[in-house]
Parts: structure tokens; sequence; C-alpha cells
């Protein structure tokens, strides 16, 4: 029987962001008696492409540097830009370019926080690995094998399990997340007790580690523009009946110019992304515009009046098979889940159906969807547990 540490002695590595919530939940494992050690990523310096004109990741690093002396832990920062470059950024250029939308931020928590990261703390002798994020994990024992459950965070509205819908058993066995019981008004009313001079800072927003990203700008330092045709498809070219196989409902709408109007232009099909509404710079039109399709084969972009356009709304999903994931290998053959197909979306029913001749995976919805992008994660649950997740096709 394996023989768990006393807290006293199990060495905890900490991921300080410069944030608020990975300060306290330093604060609250060193009041617990673990060994906390604190870690910044430095995520970036390539000097080729610039994130934003600010060097936010800086001050993140100065502001992780200040709570690891409050809380009398040690400190340091290590860089992972190569690979973060390699894995996320290099990345995000290719699934732009081919007219995908990706979500670095879930990629970010496989590849470099619970992967890279995770394998350097092991091999500073750490037993757990510890973020801010709002979730929680608990463990169960199923036919004499301890299985470890991913579960949403207690605070509903900044619930974070969609962004770490890719991790493995293997991957939470060695992870803690101290603030997952908790409201965000309770984390920021500890830190202010704690006096830690993140209390009062702002979430962070855009990439995870490096700061905000003005996304045109950014993608347009790798991405050439690229003038093309804007054109608006009428609500009167609505099909009459719905296909009847999952493989035909679950492919986006093909559209060619000659089905609508060209009513402007843009520099670059692939600097935007299906539902966009802001960004396409047309007006005079009765409803605002939303894109409904896209192609970068032919740089043609296709918009509808109206959220309610018929071309936004789909009711079924293909995941390819080799981006089928189960964090829950056991739960394979549950078919009614919960599922979202973006973060913060409300959890809607849905039935997972295994494709025989494939071996990837449909989700078809009870209700239609908006915006269903390739390239997105869609994320399902069993009540408040993440079960699994997939890349859109």
């Amino acid at each position: 029987m394996t023989q768990v540490k006393p807290i006293s002695e199990t060495k905890v590595v900490v991921g300080l962001s410069g944030g608020v919530d990975s300060s306290v939940a330093a604060y609250l494992l060193k009041e617990k008696g673990y060994q906390v050690i604190g870690l910044f990523m430095k995520n970036w310096h390539d000097d080729s492409v610039t994130i934003s004109d600010e060097c936010p990741w800086l001050e993140d690093s100065n502001d992780a540097l200040i709570v690891a002396e409050r809380l009398q832990i040690p400190f340091q920062t290590i860089d992972l830009s190569e690979v973060y470059k390699e894995r996320i950024v290099d990345y995000m250029f290719r699934e732009y370019q081919a007219g995908r939308t990706p979500n670095p931020d879930v990629l970010c928590n496989r590849e470099i926080k619970f992967d890279v990261f995770l394998k350097k703390a092991l091999a500073l002798g750490a037993d757990f690995v510890a973020t801010g994020h709002y979730c929680r994990k608990d463990e169960i024992e199923k036919d004499g094998r301890k299985i470890y459950r991913l579960l949403a965070g207690a605070d509903g509205s900044k619930d974070q399990s969609y962004f770490l819908c890719q991790l493995n058993q293997d991957q939470l066995a060695k992870s803690l997340f101290p603030i997952g019981e908790l409201q965000k008004s309770e984390v920021r009313e500890i830190a202010r007790s704690a006096q830690l001079i993140t209390a009062e800072k702002r979430d962070s927003q855009g990439l995870c580690f490096i700061g905000k990203v003005r996304l045109p700008e950014f993608l347009q330092q790798r991405l050439e523009p690229l003038k093309g045709k804007i054109i608006e498809i009428p609500r009167s070219l609505e099909p009459t009946k719905l296909p009847e196989t999952l493989a035909l409902r679950s492919k986006a709408f093909e559209f060619s110019p000659e089905m609508g109007v060209e009513i402007g232009t843009h520099s670059g099909a692939h600097f935007f992304t299906l539902g966009q509404r802001k960004g396409l710079a047309v007006g005079g039109t009765k409803e605002p515009l939303f894109v409904v399709g896209l192609d970068t084969q032919t740089n043609c972009i296709y918009v509808g009046q109206g959220s309610d356009h018929w071309a936004l709304w789909r009711d079924t999903l293909f995941i390819s098979p080799e981006d089928v994931h189960f964090l829950r290998e056991d739960l394979r053959a549950l078919t009614r889940v919960k599922a979202r197909i973006r973060y913060r979306q409300p959890l809607q029913d849905a039935t997972l159906i295994p494709d025989p001749e494939t071996g990837g995976l449909y989700i078809q919805f009870a209700h239609p969807q908006s915006a269903i992008t390739p390239g997105q994660f869609a994320v399902w649950y069993n009540d408040d547990e993440l079960i699994g997740s997939g890349v859109i096709s």
C-alpha cells in the first residue's frame, strides 16, 4: 500500500501568475502546512512577433515575486517561451490560416501548465502542482482502481473546468485546485486579509501567462492581409428541411459567391470566425451582420442579418477520432450529457453518438446551437463532472 506523506512533508509547486487567484492558492496551501514553492512561467520573448505595446509579463512576474516574499516561500522564474511558441503560438497561426478558430488557453493547460511545467515541478521534487483555477477535484474508487474526477468550480460564474478539458488521469492525480470551493469575492477577501499585493488586481485577459493580445494585429504579423469579398446570404435561401444523416447535419453550411450579394470587402478570411459581429465595417443593413461562413481557399466571407439567421444554427457537431478525449474512460458508454461549445455558454442537453465507421463522435443537441465553430473545444459533463472533450471538426 502506498504510504501517504504528511502535509508537512508534501511539496507543492504553485504556478504563480501574478494574479489574485494563484496568490490565494499559494497562501491557502501554506496555511495548511504544505511546503510551497512559487514558479512563474515566462512564456514570451519573441521580438519578431509583438504581443502588445505593453510588457505585462514583467509586471506579473514582479507581483508574483512580491507575493512569494510576503508568504515567505521560495520563488523562481522558468523560461518556457521556446516550447510555448512551438506548441501554442505556431499552432494558433496554423489554425487561423486554415480558417479554424483555436482555443489557446485549453492548449496552454494541456501542453504547458500540466505537461512541461508539471514535469519541471516533479523534477524539482514536487508531489503536486497547484493553480488558481476555479474548479474542483476529488477521487473515487471503482473496480478496485482509483479514479480522479474534475468538477466544476463552486462559483458558477467563474467555473474554469472548460479550460482543463484536455487533462488526463495522470495529470489530474498530480494537480491541486485550492480555490475551487470558493467564490471570487471570498478569494479577494482572503487576499486582503493576508495583505497580498494582488488583492485588488484586475483579472488577466488574453493568452495565459502572456497578457492581453490584440488578435487582428497579432495575426497580421504572420498572416498577410488579402482583400476579399463579403457576401450576404439572404434568409430566403433557408433549406426547407434538415439533412437526415448525422454526417450531413454536422457539417457547416457551404456557400458560393453566386448564392448572395457582395456588400463589401475584407482584409483576409483567416482574420474572422463564425458568429463574429464586429470588424466587418459594413453598415446600412436593417439588422446587424454576423459571419455565417468563411472560405480561406477563395478568401470569401459570408454574412447574414440578425443573430437568428438560419445559417448560424446547427444541432449536431462532429469530433474526429484523434480529437476525442475522455478524462473518464470508464464513462465512454454514457450517452445523455450536458455539453457546451464555448467557455461560459450555459450547459446544453445533448446526446453522444459514436460513429462506428470512423471512430469519431457526434454530439447532437436537444436544441440548435449558434456558431458551432471548427477548432473550438466541445466539452461534456455528467452532472457537474467534466468527463470528456474534443476539437470541433
